[in-house]
């Protein structure tokens, strides 16, 4: 799971990303609001973690804009505001949620869990696929009739982006913007992809030749 954090305390931001790669997260740090949203065409992100008062473009300013070009990333403001009509102004920006400093970082970790559950699979922590294969999104483990499925990084990367667009085709450009975040050569791809299919024990993962790959629950 890849996260864009924006937070411009440097110590702050610094103590959050140790955070949340400890936890097995990747994490994009920014403490520039325009320079955050540039970032965002060039890589794909699965959560967004806003400060709102920063410099350049603002935490409010910065979702807004991307839910006007069709980004539904869930997003996650943080904030000292405690004025009601900011909070209203945050939700509207779009937001899932809003934390209030100073806060716990185990309060960020319960609320980021929280917000995955709700955007990847309607609140349930659990994805059963069905004949033993569970996806657990609280620590990003696939397991068969409770067995562990070693997946590499990117195994679990690829599979994490094809989980998020269940159902639908992803292109290849997609896995390069969201995995790579570079041009990479499709049979690269093809490679990790036949890899990853050959360790799961359902046949969950088709190719639709031509236009990329669909992940059937």
């Amino acid at each position: 799971m890849r996260v864009l954090l924006l937070e411009d305390e440097y110590m702050l931001r610094i103590s959050i990303t140790e955070f949340l790669e400890e936890l097995g997260f990747e994490v994009l740090g920014f403490g520039n609001g325009t320079k955050a949203f540039e970032a965002t065409y060039d890589t794909r992100c699965d959560l967004y973690v806003l400060d709102v008062n920063v410099p350049g473009m603002s935490g409010f300013e910065f979702l807004r804009s991307r839910r006007a070009e069709g980004d539904k990333t869930p997003a996650i403001f943080l904030t000292s505001m405690v004025n009601v009509h900011d909070l209203q102004e945050g939700y509207q920006s779009g937001c899932c949620d809003y934390i209030r400093k100073p806060f716990d970082l185990t309060e960020l970790h319960l609320r980021i869990l929280h917000a995955i559950k709700t955007y990847y699979n309607e609140g349930e922590n659990l994805i059963d696929f069905g004949e033993g294969m569970v996806y657990d999104l609280d620590h990003f483990t696939l397991r068969h009739h409770g067995q562990l499925i070693a997946l590499s990084k990117m195994e679990n990367d690829i599979f994490g982006l094809l989980l998020k667009h269940k159902n639908q085709v992803v292109s290849m450009e997609m896995f390069q913007d969201a995995i790579w975040g570079e041009y990479v050569d499709p049979a690269n791809i093809r490679v990790q992809i036949n890899n990853l299919r050959k360790k799961l024990p359902l046949d969950i993962i088709q190719n639709r030749r031509g236009l990329g790959y669909i992940l059937e629950r």
